[in-house]
This record gives C-alpha cells, structure tokens and sequence, in this order.
C-alpha cells in the first residue's frame, strides 16, 4: 500500500489537471478577474503615479485573494455530485492525501496562472523593477497558502446549504496574515527597507498550513461523504 500512494496521488493529480484543461473557462475567468480588478483601482484612485506605485502591493494581493476563491467551489462539489468523491475515498488512500492532491491541481490551475499573470499587473501599476523578485516570491508562498486553507474550508462547508456563501466567510478570516505579510513584503522591497522578516512569517505560515490543512479537509471529506 506505501507504494501505491505515490501513484494514487499522481492520478487524482492528473484527473483534475485534464478536468481543468476540458474546463479551462474556470483558470481563465480568475487571470481575467485578477487583471480586470487590478485594473479597476486606477479609475478609482486616480492617474496619479506615485499613489498608484504606494498602493500597488495592496491592490496586487487583494486581487490575487479574491481571484483564487472562483474556483473554489468546485474543488470537491463536482465529485461530490457525481459520486465520484466515494469512488476516491475507496481507493483506500487517506482523505488527507485526497485533499492534498486536489490543493495542489488547484494551485496549479489558479495559483500559478496567477502568478504569471502578476507581473504584468504590476508593471501597469507602476511597480519598481527592482521589486519583482519579492512580489513573485511572496505570491509564490501566498497563493499556496490559499490553495491550502481555500481547500480546507471548501471541505468543510462541502454539502452544505449555501456553501458558496460561507466559503468566503471562512477563507477571506483565515488568509488575512498572508495577505498582511505579503502585501507588507512587498511595501518594504518598495521603500527601501528590510522584506526578509514579512517573508520568513508567510513562509512559516505555509510550514503550519501544509500538515494541517490537508488533515482538517480529509476530516470534512469524510463528514460529507457519511
């Protein structure tokens, strides 16, 4: 059986990868969202360079927040429909690694489409150059983070009434350090000072959130499922 989990992940992995590509409207309505809100705050706040250039970390993360929850309801809710969750769950592959695996297909569907599409955003913001490390670094580990606890919550309000509903409820509270440290990351890279600490915390939140993340959403799995 050890050696079977390996693979086991590995197809769940390249299920929903192939799922995502037959559906790809899902990847793209989030870039599209992420770039259509960070455009939006220049109308807001006006044409002016240097206030967009200070508010450019805030607008960036908060788009990147709200970008990553589109997709969410749909982690689990389609196999949950179609039985096809209770199939997963009698392959004998702990629900944890189940939950783990789709995180990570939907990093790679959202999170990492984001991220790519992140500098292209802050260049129209007017980001400095030199800062584009940290901005990439720190959505690297952020929009982990919120694959990981989106995952999470998305289990827990699996079956739900209204789920779509108290799935921000819970993820928006929950991503709140992420989005303080990342966008403080960023803040500091564009001023001058020290950015290192801001990361070192998203890194540790993201330390914490892979073993318990995946742990808490295969308790909801089964909750669902019973």
């Amino acid at each position: 059986m050890t050696f079977r989990i390996p693979s086991l992940i590995m197809a769940i992995l390249e299920r929903d990868l192939r799922l995502a590509l037959r559906h790809g409207a899902d990847t793209l309505g989030a870039v599209l969202f992420f770039i259509l809100a960070g455009a939006l705050f220049p109308l807001a706040l006006g044409p002016s360079p240097e206030l967009l250039r200070r508010m450019a970390p805030g607008i960036v993360w908060v788009s990147a927040l709200l970008a990553a929850l589109l997709p969410l309801d749909r982690l689990f809710g389609s196999e949950l429909e179609d039985g096809s969750l209770d199939q997963l769950l009698m392959t004998g592959l702990p629900p944890s690694l189940i939950a783990l695996a789709k995180m990570i297909a939907h990093w790679l569907t959202t999170g990492l489409p984001l991220l790519l599409a992140a500098g292209p955003l802050a260049i129209m913001l007017g980001m400095p150059t030199p800062s584009m490390p940290v901005l990439l670094i720190g959505l690297l580990l952020g929009t982990l983070i919120l694959s990981l606890i989106g995952g999470m919550a998305a289990s827990v309000v699996l079956g739900a009434r209204r789920g779509g509903v108290l799935l921000p409820l819970l993820v928006l509270p929950l991503t709140t350090p992420a989005l303080i440290f990342g966008a403080a990351a960023l803040d500091a890279a564009q001023t001058g000072l020290s950015w290192g600490p801001d990361l070192e915390l998203l890194g540790a939140f993201l330390a914490a959130a892979i073993p318990l993340c995946p742990l808490a959403a295969g308790a909801g799995l089964r909750a669902a499922v019973e």
